[in-house]
């Protein structure tokens, strides 16, 4: 289908996207790999379009004082590729090799996804678990807010109108930092019927460190906090990672679609939790 009229604009700059997003009638375009699709179909249908993709500098990939900063516009090909983020969060990384297809991966964007706030993205499983944060900013004002509170629900996020999401900030890995993202794909979407990222680190034979962050699972990513308290301080056997999984999907209200029914999405939620974490201690060891 043709989607229906819209005026469509070009800003060179962030302010002058900002002063175009400022009447709250705007929507934002960055990779289009969401909009476009819902737009064809007629399941959106916005008056104006912002087409970011000049703005050079919501691309750039930067590390200081400890954190790595993503600019929203930097594409899945960009994290994949990016030396920095194979280095310094490579969890990050490799959530990105597993989105989509190569065309998925060379035009759409970090912050396109976020925004997009899909339940079965890839991007916030690994975000969630890394303890990111994002940036947002309006025309005289801006504000920084962890990702779970930015993430409100399906499609649904915390920004406002006029507010565009500018960058993503997570921390420099530490060494001996374990990571794993395992993911239960939907083959013709290449999304997440079951996503799972896993952080792990060791000190003196025991984990000090435990994060997990699911996508595909319920309507909004989340931390499996109980699985995370189960490993804290334990020695990471095969038991304490069974143990561990089997507490991933407790409490979960899960998804139930063509592709999967609840009870199969949260048994395999505990599957691929295990597998992250499995993968992640033995690279942590």
């Amino acid at each position: 289908m043709i989607p229906q009229s819209f005026e469509y604009s070009v800003p060179n700059t962030l302010q002058e996207a900002l002063q175009l997003l400022a009447g709250g009638n705007a929507k934002v375009l960055a990779g289009g790999m969401s909009l476009v699709p819902l737009m064809k179909l007629r399941l959106a249908a916005p008056e104006h379009l912002v087409d970011l993709r000049r703005i050079t500098g919501l691309k750039t990939l930067s590390e200081s004082s400890g954190e790595i900063r993503i600019g929203a516009m930097a594409t899945h090909h960009d994290l994949d590729s990016s030396p920095l983020l194979r280095q310094r969060c490579p969890l990050l990384a490799e959530a990105a090799k597993h989105i989509g297809d190569v065309q998925v991966r060379n035009l759409g964007t970090i912050g396109g996804s976020l925004s997009h706030a899909d339940p079965a993205a890839d991007y916030p499983a690994s975000l969630l678990a890394l303890g990111a944060k994002v940036k947002l900013v309006r025309a005289g004002a801006e504000r920084t807010l962890n990702l779970e509170d930015f993430l409100v629900d399906t499609f649904t996020t915390a920004a406002e109108p006029g507010e565009l999401l500018t960058e993503i900030i997570v921390p420099v890995e530490e060494p001996k930092t374990g990571v794993s993202y395992q993911k239960m794909v939907q083959p013709a979407s290449g999304f997440a019927i079951v996503g799972v990222a896993a952080r792990v680190r060791k000190s003196n034979g025991q984990i000090s460190l435990a994060r997990l962050g699911l996508t595909g699972v319920a309507p909004s990513p989340f931390r499996a906090a109980a699985a995370e308290a189960r490993l804290q301080g334990s020695a990471g056997s095969a038991e304490d990672i069974r143990q561990a999984a089997a507490l991933v999907s407790s409490n979960i209200e899960a998804n139930a679609d063509i592709h999967a029914s609840a009870s199969y999405r949260k048994q395999m939620a505990q599957v691929y939790a295990a597998r992250a974490l499995h993968a992640a201690l033995a690279e942590a060891s």
